[in-house]
């Protein structure tokens, strides 16, 4: 399937149940998705098939076909082709194009979720996004749409998240957050540039850790594990953040998100192709840890999540589970499927690997 075209919010008007979003939505909705182009004879899925994918035909026309032998075909333009085809999953037909085709294929995770928050904001929040944040909002509220924790929090939660959200607009070089001191807000850039650092007994000036731009997020950490900034996040141009008040996130964010599991299932979720994760520091783990488990200490974490699958289960542990659970909400906002160890290294005291 070929890169495509950009999508117009005219041919998203056009498509069923696109044309009831509203005109910021369906325009952040344009930003994010391209028209594809197949060649004739070619299968865009088929009976069976679980892929949580919407596809609309844009252009050409296709054949659809049923197990019982049924089979219709979908020219685009007509009524049936400006709805989702074959939406039901396991998907009960199979499509082929009769000739080059365009369709419109969708991530249906971030559809339902655009939809819903579509449907259950308010005018208030509608004024929020256009008096308070300005033209930007629709890049950075889809690119948070789309992250793995905003697909496990309740559509009411994301309301009032986006609700209780406070806009800060800051300048080239403003400190937003100071390595050592307490945890209080949660960051979401809706424009500008940021950098992190973290100074060492080596590095008072700091150690250059991450870049991050527009719909990154930042500051969790503190607020999970109730421990002090472990890092500092400086401007690098001018730009506007929206900040979460600590008790807002844990309520509306975290405590909704995180997996926890016992020992028992931990070990069943790792026994099936899951992995042990240790984010505790190298001489924590070095003295004692789970047998198999791959160390990647918190404060290193965002640096080495190009080292693990995103494909594979990930049962994240500490000393308590503070650590682990921050540690849980990075991997969930990059994709991973994270849990986290209930109790922490005691529930595991009989399985322990200890130097000799």
């Amino acid at each position: 399937m070929s890169e495509g075209r950009p999508a117009t919010v005219a041919l998203l008007r056009g498509l069923t149940p696109l044309n009831g979003m509203k005109k910021e939505n369906i325009h952040a909705l344009a930003r994010k998705v391209r028209i594809s182009e197949l060649p004739a004879n070619r299968t865009l899925f088929k009976e069976g098939d679980t892929a949580r994918r919407s596809i609309w035909l844009v252009s050409g026309s296709i054949e659809l076909s049923g197990a019982d032998g049924t089979v219709k075909v979908i020219r685009a333009g007509t009524p049936e082709a400006s709805a989702v085809l074959s939406p039901r999953l396991p998907r009960t037909h199979s499509a082929r194009s009769l000739e080059r085709i365009e369709v419109l294929d969708v991530d249906s995770e971030l559809l339902d979720m655009m939809l819903t928050w579509d449907q259950t904001g308010t005018y208030e929040v509608s004024e929020l996004k256009d008096q308070q944040l300005g033209a930007d909002s629709g890049d950075w509220m889809t690119a948070l749409l789309q992250t793995r924790i905003f697909q496990r929090i309740p559509p009411a939660n994301i309301q009032a998240i986006f609700m209780r959200m406070q806009r800060h607009v800051c300048r080239a070089g403003e400190v937003i957050i100071h390595q050592g001191m307490d945890g209080d807000y949660f960051y979401v850039i809706v424009s500008g540039k940021c950098v992190v650092t973290r100074e060492t007994p080596l590095n008072r000036d700091g150690i250059r850790l991450a870049e991050l731009g527009v719909g990154d997020t930042f500051g969790e950490e503190a607020l999970i594990s109730e421990a002090k900034r472990n890092a500092t996040v400086t401007m690098l141009t001018d730009g506007t953040l929206m900040r979460l008040s600590k008790k807002d996130f844990g309520e509306l964010m975290n405590e909704p998100m995180q997996q926890w599991v016992d020992y028992a299932a931990a070990k069943e979720i790792v026994a099936r192709g899951g992995r042990w994760l240790d984010v505790r520091l190298p001489s924590e783990y070095q003295n004692v840890a789970i047998p198999g488990a791959v160390n990647v200490p918190l404060y290193f974490l965002r640096l080495k999540l190009a080292t693990l699958d995103t494909h594979q289960r990930l049962v994240v542990y500490c000393d308590t589970g503070r650590r682990s659970s921050a540690a849980a909400f990075i991997l969930l906002e990059k994709g991973f499927d994270a849990y986290v160890l209930r109790g922490g290294l005691s529930s595991a005291e009989a399985d322990l690997r200890r130097p000799a």
